[in-house]
């Protein structure tokens, strides 16, 4: 069986590398594609393995992996809910619409219509297409607004004071794991933050978020305000940063997806009960 990785070159500390080593020692044939380091022709492009694993979430793979969807690939995890979770809106409304507990949520489309929104408390405003923290605010007045200079649609959501720091929740499979980490993170030994037990509320919270997209393996952010959790943010497919043995268990799910795939019994996999949703 043939795999493609999907990747943008991270720095040194990226536990991919050691994914597809794992891979390669059970005799997978693995294959690298960094789609924003070369020229892709679409007219010669083809599905040439069984397997792709959309890791990126730069534009550019994005649409490599929306031109292999559209050819009939089967990509880990699937194309449209990469695109889904890459929109802070739409992921939102989506997580909203499972019962998953969200900060009360805003799309502007300019900075100067948060203004009234102001009036009930401080927002946190996001890019719709960030990532990786990049270009969030909070915003208590018109000054803190007068900052923000965006290339496209805002997501402003109500400001939660934190009890403590922002919890990451990775699901791999039926398995979840928690990882403590201050935020702003700066570095490398606060990136990885500190596991945690996952309790039976965020447990729950997990379902939902698998649920609602279809998928399980996935990652989301939680901040606890006066002991209530709130889903801030969701990645399809995060780095698992802290999270115990991270390279030997996205390899077992990988190595697991490719078996149900030769047996024809993988087109999605959901978070169903801690089972693999199968066509």
């Amino acid at each position: 069986m043939k795999i493609a990785f999907i990747l943008v070159r991270r720095p040194p500390g990226s536990i991919w590398p050691e994914v597809i080593g794992h891979l390669c020692e059970r005799g997978l044939e693995v294959d690298v594609i960094y789609p924003d380091e070369q020229s892709i022709d679409l007219g010669r492009l083809r599905v040439e393995h069984d397997l792709y694993v959309l890791k990126s979430g730069t534009e550019t793979a994005l649409s490599l992996g929306g031109a292999l969807h559209a050819l009939g690939a089967t990509l880990l995890n699937p194309y449209p809910v990469a695109v889904m979770c890459r929109d802070k809106i739409v992921a939102s409304e989506t997580l909203e619409r499972a019962g998953v507990p969200v900060p009360a949520s805003y799309v502007v489309s300019q900075p100067a219509h948060l203004a009234p929104l102001l009036d009930d408390g401080p927002l946190v405003v996001k890019p719709y297409r960030g990532s990786q923290g990049r270009g969030i605010q909070v915003v208590r007045s018109e000054r803190d607004i007068g900052k923000l200079h965006p290339n496209g649609p805002l997501l402003a959501q109500r400001y939660h004071a934190p009890d403590g720091p922002d919890l990451k929740i990775y699901c791999i499979g039926s398995e979840v794991y928690g990882v403590e980490r201050v935020w702003p993170a700066r570095t490398y030994q606060e990136k990885q933050g500190r596991p945690f037990r996952v309790n039976k509320e965020l447990r729950e919270i997990a379902l939902r978020c698998g649920a609602a997209f279809g998928i399980s393996l996935f990652g989301f952010d939680v901040v606890m305000s006066g002991g209530v959790p709130y889903v801030v943010d969701n990645s399809s497919f995060p780095g698992f940063k802290g999270v115990p043995n991270a390279a030997q268990r996205l390899a077992d799910y990988i190595d697991t997806a490719r078996h149900l795939l030769a047996r024809g019994e993988l087109l999605l996999p959901g978070l169903l009960g801690g089972e693999w949703a199968r066509a």
